[in-house]
């Protein structure tokens, strides 16, 4: 699987962590690459750089541990916390044991950017009022280094590292905010679709159940009648049993009929279900054409693609909208095509059971089908059927 395949693999909200997390590395990086100009060109300076080197790596663990446990898949990572307080403070000695500044005359050498990678981690493990305190003691660190190498106002470097801080640490926790709430609509989408696949199956198991509930318990108490009869050596035990049986037969009638329904529904009524179905997703649906004048056997056919393709759309995708669309040709062929913004990475959704028992079914009456995907993020299902099959089929109906 090449990266752009993969990519595509990913959902929405777990592209976005990915994006987040990867500006969170990417910041820490950048930090330890100023890092490398605060400091002496000498021995002293390879230590210091080594020493601030370390304790980004920390930062970069503690910022994966401190995402997870705010998504709540981790306990707080204490440890890391605490490793990357000390190389902070460890940081801060080396500043004290060394109090010229230096060549450069930076006041602090490379201690405030020590505190902005561990304030940026900081702010994605713990809460705000305890990043707050982590800020305030980064600040009178700067305060006592500064005063430390002679510097004559050390109070303006440690504001000044105030004023670049707080809103590093803001700015971050506003990130991890975003990515929970992307994760908590991600979940949200998702049990809405299964609510809508488990409401559709609900109303068949009603409707089943309105059928053959009623005709089971009279087929009990007429059987039961008749046994009791039979014992008794009664002639009426006979009508009974034909009687039982003609309910038998009237309710697979009504039970095939049921089933026939939800198998050869008007296309338009199905349109609209997919269309309310998806909507109650978050997945918005644009629907082009009808199958008025189509013969009842390719709106059924129709019918059953519309199904499968907005099942498609809720089990395998991460679709944000769709569009279906019904056209008659010149030629008297009728296309249906589905397209949605949605497209993953499995090869699985386009040679599934599913879709393998629709090519077999809209090829019964002369159709095919296709399924596939298109640049960037579109994958398109289109089924076409000759109407003309569809109109003999329905000429030769008794």
């Amino acid at each position: 699987m090449n990266v752009t395949a993969w990519w595509r693999s990913r959902g929405q909200a777990a592209r976005f962590d990915l994006c987040v997390r990867a500006s969170f590395y990417a910041n820490l990086a950048a930090v330890l690459v100023l890092a490398a100009g605060a400091v002496r060109a000498d021995a002293r300076g390879a230590v210091t750089w080594v020493a601030a080197a370390a304790h980004t790596l920390i930062c970069v663990f503690l910022v994966r541990a401190g995402i997870d446990h705010y998504l709540g898949r981790r306990a707080r990572p204490t440890r890391l916390l605490l490793a990357g307080a000390a190389s902070t403070v460890i940081g801060t000695a080396g500043a004290l044991l060394w109090p010229d500044p230096p060549a450069d005359g930076q006041a602090g050498g490379p201690l405030p950017l020590l505190v902005v990678s561990y304030v940026t981690a900081v702010a994605t493990a713990v809460r705000p009022r305890v990043t707050l305190a982590v800020v305030l003691a980064g600040c009178a660190a700067m305060f006592g280094v500064c005063a430390a190498q002679g510097v004559p106002d050390p109070v303006t470097p440690a504001v000044g590292l105030a004023a670049l801080v707080v809103p590093v640490a803001l700015l971050c926790r506003v990130s991890v905010w975003m990515l929970g709430v992307m994760w908590e609509l991600d979940r949200s989408r998702r049990a809405q679709a299964g609510l809508a696949v488990a409401e559709e199956r609900l109303r068949f198991a009603r409707d089943l159940h309105d059928v053959v509930g009623r005709s089971l318990s009279v087929v009990a108490l007429k059987a039961e009648l008749a046994a009791q009869l039979s014992r008794r050596g009664r002639a009426e035990a006979t009508d009974e049993m034909l009687e039982v049986r003609r309910i038998a037969q009237e309710s697979l009638a009504e039970l095939r009929a049921v089933v026939g329904g939800y198998r050869s529904a008007d296309l338009d009524v199905e349109l609209d279900g997919a269309r309310a179905l998806l909507a109650s997703a978050g997945i918005a649906c644009r629907v082009d054409g009808d199958g008025a004048g189509l013969p009842p056997d390719v709106q059924g056919t129709l019918g059953w693609v519309v199904r499968e393709a907005t099942t498609n759309v809720l089990r395998h995708s991460e679709a944000r909208g769709c569009t279906i669309a019904v056209r008659r040709s010149p030629a008297d062929m009728v296309t249906f095509t589905m397209d949605n913004d949605g497209a993953g990475g499995d090869d699985r959704v386009l040679f599934g059971s599913g879709l393998t028992g629709l090519t077999e079914r809209v090829a019964g009456l002369g159709g095919t089908v296709a399924a596939e995907r298109r640049p960037p993020d579109r994958f398109v299902l289109a089924a076409v059927l000759p109407v003309a099959v569809g109109a003999v089929a329905q000429g030769r109906q008794p």
